[in-house]
């Protein structure tokens, strides 16, 4: 897909409204309506059409479905990434969530963006720009994650956060502006849910 236009993944603008591209557009979310459409007793053939709607897929990956994507085939999973229902992928260029990534209900992660000028948007003229979700991230509910972002690992972001700007590993953010709120702490792997003591003997840790 990628040969189509390749300043889909340069960060130049072009023209969205190619239709060669949307044709190409069309096939990929075939894939997708599909996988939105099966029974969720049939997890066989769910997950086999779910390894063939993304660039890459690790063992153990679900989403909820449903879920939506401007193409899927420029998303790219690690290991034992979970999204929770209606998770949107505006993936014009490459989107990469590493291992153990968890993604709350409503969340959405943009690639693509327009110019300012009107003229230029009036013909559909639209750049991308890559999104890199560490591994074990958690993303909280209706949270929203700009083109370019990199969000760093183990880092949980807040629910209905904008996340405009790269955040780094090991941290609490939350807000709109999305921003740090404090380093995630020893106590924070020792307790939960305000200084709940976690009884690790239930729970088998690497």
């Amino acid at each position: 897909m990628a040969e189509l236009n390749p300043c889909m993944h340069n960060g130049q603008l072009y023209n969205n409204n190619d239709p060669e591209l949307f044709r190409a557009q069309m096939e990929c979310r075939a894939l997708i309506h599909q996988y939105n459409q099966m029974d969720p007793r049939d997890t066989e053939r769910q997950q086999a059409v779910f390894s063939h709607i993304f660039a890459e897929v690790g063992e153990h990956c679900y989403f909820e479905p449903p879920f939506n994507a401007n193409w899927g085939c420029f998303t790219h999973l690690g290991k034992y990434v979970y999204a929770n229902f209606n998770l949107t992928l505006v993936d014009d260029t490459h989107i990469y969530l590493g291992d153990h990534v968890m993604i709350g209900p409503n969340v959405t992660i943009c690639t693509a963006t327009h110019p300012i000028h009107p003229g230029l948007r009036r013909q559909a003229a639209q750049y991308n720009k890559p999104v890199h979700i560490g591994n074990n991230v958690w993303i909280g509910a209706g949270s929203t994650i700009l083109p370019g972002v990199t969000i760093g690992e183990n880092s949980v972001i807040g629910a209905g956060s904008l996340v405009n700007q790269d955040i780094p590993a090991n941290v609490v953010a939350y807000g709109t502006p999305c921003r740090v709120v404090r380093p995630i702490q020893p106590e924070d792997l020792e307790t939960y849910d305000h200084g709940k003591a976690i009884d690790f003997s239930q729970w088998e840790m690497e």
